[in-house]
């Protein structure tokens, strides 16, 4: 077969390149370590300021009596009477420290839903939650209000922090569905104006308790 001179230049530099390897350009940008700076500060402080910047509503909680205070503040102040949760386990702890609330039974209609989390990623202010909680999918999405209850050990600072301890928790039984709740809902699809609560809560609480 006949080759042209110019292809044969061609083939000529390719086996010229693949005998002598070429330094990468930029070596620091493989990905060999995280781009993000690690904390500097502990979490509950880095948690607190991400998550205030995206319009949530951060509340420090050192024990379950000022839990069950700073809870009844809230209903009281927000006139919130129709309070959704589904995990026995928050009821209980709320009940026990004396935060007093009506049992109800309908999302749809609710003033506020309250749920746990699986973790709280500190660099971004996200609430990480899972199919797998009593909540389920739902919970934290079509209440007007979210509440997370959280405690302090459930705080970590990234996101792949986060995902490793589910794989630890889980196993091989990851649950179905595992989300990033970052703020309030917000869209900006609209002539490009920023509405809060299209999708999902107008308003989301995280109460940290201290443990």
């Amino acid at each position: 077969m006949n080759i042209s001179p110019s292809k044969e230049n061609i083939l000529k530099n390719i086996r010229k390149a693949l005998t002598s390897s070429t330094p990468l350009p930029f070596p620091q940008s493989e990905g060999n370590s995280s781009v993000f700076h690690p904390s500097r500060q502990e979490l509950e402080i880095e948690f607190a300021e991400q998550f205030s910047k995206l319009q949530g509503k951060f509340i420090y909680c050192l024990n379950t009596d000022e839990l069950a205070a700073k809870f009844n503040e809230l209903c009281t102040h927000w006139n919130w009477k129709r309070i959704y949760c589904k995990e026995d386990s928050l009821k209980k702890l709320l009940k026990e420290a004396g935060a007093s609330f009506l049992d109800y039974n309908d999302l749809a209609t609710c003033d506020a839903s309250i749920t746990g989390c699986e973790t709280l990623v500190a660099r971004t202010g996200s609430i990480m939650m899972s199919s797998s909680s009593e909540s389920g999918r739902t919970t934290s999405v079509y209440a007007p209000i979210h509440v997370c209850i959280a405690r302090s050990s459930q705080l970590v600072y990234d996101i792949k922090d986060a995902l490793q301890m589910m794989k630890e928790k889980y196993q091989e039984n990851l649950p179905s569905m595992i989300t990033f709740a970052t703020g309030p809902s917000r869209t900006a699809d609209i002539e490009k104006t920023l509405v809060v609560g299209v999708h999902g809560p107008k308003e989301v609480y995280c109460l940290l308790l201290q443990d």
